[in-house]
């Protein structure tokens, strides 16, 4: 075993915080051996008498730590040292070190949340701040405290806040320091050119280091995109440079052959996602070239899909990358940005607790007894809105109930290693005979690059099951067992649906009934989901010809979100295969004057079949109708009598009571209606019987719809205009009154007309009218009107409306 890398000065102390307590946090920078040294140091404590898990990060980084752990002790990998990832695993009855994945620590202590013959949990590289990390911790830190007190926690990373984790820990953890290898490093700063593409400027930089520098050169890009674009560039610049790809999607040969020198001793190039910026040791490497961008995925809940976004990479993970260069000896890294700018880089990458899917989360913690989320211990609590998304997500999924509580199918899904959605798709498959076909469809969401590339998955799945290389069998294989798994989960035997199984469009909806689409235009590049997302797709897409589909992924904000994967389906095949899905809905909708009532044929906000409900419901329309009376009360109240009422100061029919009242006396004048236009004389007499028998009296008496003028004639009284109450009346209809006419207490404007109807004059005080402005009305009027009479004293004529030689003859 190698006694000289820097974390042998601090074991003891390490060793000796275990002794005493359950918990300790070890700061080691990279290069000083605490991935591979501290593991194995704890098999010789006394109380160490079960298993030591080790966590990583990454699947890379898992099988290399065991493999380089296992070689220290002479041993080959799945002796004392072994490893357990999603595609591989070396581990046997002898295994006492065993290093996983951070998702399937969480999955071993929801099963077993007691970590029965396990001794120890080693959180390694935890600044990354993974979710799966995040949760794993904190359930391990809740099983110490409810069930197992002497199971030790350690949390272990390069650069990290020691003290909060050292809190979360509890009060009495000790925070350990380790010194690294102090080799000396270079920073050169290559600078950034906006007229190159990134893959042209790493080129250029790594031909440069590759002429100007010695030893082997790592160079970081984002994606697998960037990289393969990179080889193709450096392979035309330097047609005999060994240049290795090292990502998630290599092959275990492929990826050990970037993290090994060369057996024959040859210069290598290798291009790694963020894969290689912690955990692993790549020999050989003194040159970091650094493109100084960094890609991750992100929850967008707008659009409810996860998409991987481009940032600048933090000034931590660019100092995690450079230092990969100075592991073994002196080094130099190149970074394809300016110093000046180096400080305006964020100092850390986000917690993916603040940007990631949730779901599978709420599940784990639903599954583990935990009705609120943040009643566990946190660094960064999850934010309540992606709680919110991540519940509506399991609901759909029939894995949590109305108030949250984890369902007896909840409990199959979460027992399946995948996110809700997949776990759904295969219970889903299981439960009609097609498991293994829905174990890949599932795998393949999550498998990027498997089967290729395109929109359509079914045509990727089919590719898939023809390659016969490593990787792809290694993916069936993994399918199959999760087939098998969920085969022993299903409800009911597989039947087969009498021979017929479920096509993959049905498969993958079951998993992702809010992701059913329904083209939206002709081209098809428009699409509504059953979530009510709107979504694109590239009109040249075979898929743009279909009726629906069922989205699998997309990448974009919210409305702008781009297809990237997704399955052709036949209505017909929704219709037979998930009819629960579908619901018959009564649907009232307002036209602007009149209820319309529907009955409709819905998949969530798609819209399947519309047509007249033959037997709506008689209540809702009537409440439709009341509520849209409602929006502007002024249309339908009869102004004229809530203004008599207002000017009698009768209490009842003010506009706020009678909107309040409406249910009691506007909605059984629309019984039977589909519309608000009511004859007025029926709404005054509803309204009026809304007043007791003294109301109307006093409404009568101090505010009467009509003025008799002492010729006889009726005229209604105006109690809505600024100048009310007033009545227009002929001036002739007035003739022998004397006195002013009055409203209650208060003068009637007499709005005087000519016997062509025409306004003469307004007035309050009829008498002084008489007496006063009448002369010169009548001069006027008696030259315009001549065959009607024009009095000198109007107060003391008859009344009438008849010409002159009429009211003669009619008085004999």
């Amino acid at each position: 075993m190698n006694n000289d890398l820097p974390i042998h000065a601090v074991l003891p102390e390490l060793l000796g915080a275990l002794r005493q307590g359950s918990g300790a946090v070890l700061v080691a920078p990279p290069g000083a051996g605490k991935t591979t040294a501290v593991a194995p140091a704890l098999l010789n404590e006394d109380w160490c008498t079960g298993t030591v898990i080790l966590t990583s990060p990454r699947r890379v980084a898992a099988r290399a730590a065991a493999e380089r752990m296992a070689e220290t002790l002479g041993e080959k990998p799945g002796e004392t040292i072994g490893y357990l990832t999603r595609l591989d695993s070396k581990r046997s009855a002898r295994t006492r070190v065993l290093v996983v994945t951070e998702a399937i620590f969480v999955n071993t202590i929801l099963s077993d949340p007691e970590l029965a013959g396990i001794s120890a949990v080693l959180f390694d590289e935890a600044h990354e701040r993974h979710l799966d990390s995040d949760l794993g911790l904190a359930l391990a830190l809740e099983s110490r405290a409810v069930l197992r007190d002497d199971l030790r926690v350690l949390v272990m990373s390069a650069t990290i806040d020691g003290a909060r984790f050292a809190q979360l820990l509890g009060a009495d953890t000790q925070v350990i320091e380790s010194a690294g290898r102090a080799h000396p490093l270079q920073i050169r700063w290559f600078g950034s050119s906006p007229q190159l593409a990134v893959e042209d400027a790493m080129a250029q930089a790594v031909a440069s280091a590759w002429r100007e520098e010695q030893g082997d050169i790592l160079a970081f890009l984002p994606g697998v995109r960037e990289i393969e674009r990179v080889r193709e560039r450096l392979e035309a610049r330097l047609p005999s440079v060994l240049v290795l790809p090292l990502h998630g999607q290599v092959d275990p040969a492929g990826q050990r052959a970037a993290i090994r020198r060369d057996a024959e001793g040859r210069r290598r190039i290798v291009l790694a996602t963020a894969i290689a910026e912690t955990s692993l040791t790549l020999d050989g490497v003194s040159v970091v070239v650094d493109a100084g961008l960094s890609r991750r995925a992100e929850f967008d809940r707008a659009a409810g899909t996860t998409h991987l976004v481009t940032h600048r990479a933090s000034q931590a993970a660019a100092a995690q990358r450079a230092g990969r260069a100075a592991r073994q000896g002196p080094g130099i890294a190149y970074r394809l940005w300016e110093e000046a700018g180096h400080g305006g880089r964020p100092p850390y990458d986000p917690p993916e607790m603040l940007t990631a899917d949730l779901a599978p989360l709420i599940l784990a913690l639903a599954q583990w007894g935990s009705g609120d989320p943040l009643e566990l211990g946190w660094l960064d609590p999850p934010p309540a809105a992606s709680i919110g998304a991540a519940r509506q997500t399991l609901v759909a999924l029939g894995a949590l109930d109305a108030d949250g509580r984890i369902t007896e199918r909840g409990s199959r899904l979460a027992q399946l290693p995948l996110d809700p959605q997949g776990a759904a798709t295969i219970l889903f498959g299981a439960e009609h005979g097609a498991e293994m076909q829905a174990a890949r469809i599932a795998l393949l969401l999550q498998e990027r690059g498997l089967g290729g590339q395109g929109e359509d998955l079914e045509a990727r799945l089919s590719r898939w099951n023809g390659d016969r290389s490593a990787r792809a069998e290694a993916s069936r294989k993994l399918a199959a067992r999760w087939a098998k798994q969920a085969r022993g989960l299903a409800q009911a035997p597989p039947d087969g649906e009498g021979g017929h199984s479920p096509p993959p469009s049905i498969l993958l909806a079951a998993g992702r009934p809010e992701f059913i689409a329904r083209r939206r235009d002709a081209s098809g590049e428009n699409w509504i989901t059953a979530g009510g997302r709107g979504f694109v797709l590239d009109p040249a897409s075979p898929l743009a010809r279909g009726q629906f589909l069922v989205v699998g992924d997309a990448q974009g904000q919210a409305k702008g979100a781009r297809i990237t994967s997704a399955i052709a389906l036949e209505e017909a095949d929704l219709e037979r295969w998930l009819p629960d899905r579908i619901e018959r809905r009564h649907v009232l909708r307002w036209t602007g004057e009149r209820v319309e009532a529907l009955l409709e044929r819905r998949l969530g906000a798609i819209t399947l079949a519309r047509g007249p409900d033959p037997a709506p419901d008689g209540q809702a329309i009537v409440d439709m109708l009341v509520e849209k009376a409602l929006e502007n009360p002024a249309k339908i109240l009869p102004a004229e009598l809530l203004a008599r009422a207002g000017h009698a100061g009768v209490a009842g029919l003010e506009r706020d009571g009678l909107a309040e009242n409406a249910p009691l006396w506007l909605a059984p004048l629309l019984q039977g209606r589909r519309d608000l236009d009511l004859p007025r004389g029926r709404l005054v007499d509803a309204l009026l019987g809304q007043l007791d028998w003294d109301s109307r009296q006093r409404l009568d008496r101090l505010a009467p719809r009509e003025f008799t003028s002492p010729a006889g004639t009726t005229h209604r009284i105006d109690y809505t205009g600024d100048d009310a109450p007033s009545v227009e009346v002929r001036v002739q209809a007035l003739f022998g009154l004397e006195s002013q006419p009055m409203v209650g207490a208060t003068p009637l404007l007499l709005k005087l007309t000519s016997p062509a109807g025409r306004p003469i004059q307004s007035t309050r005080d009829l008498p002084n009218f008489w007496r006063g402005s009448w002369a010169d009305v009548r001069k006027d009027m008696k030259g315009r009107y001549p065959k009607h009479r024009w009095p000198e004293e109007p107060w003391a004529e008859k009344p009438s409306l008849k010409t002159k030689n009429a009211f003669s003859r009619s008085q004999g």
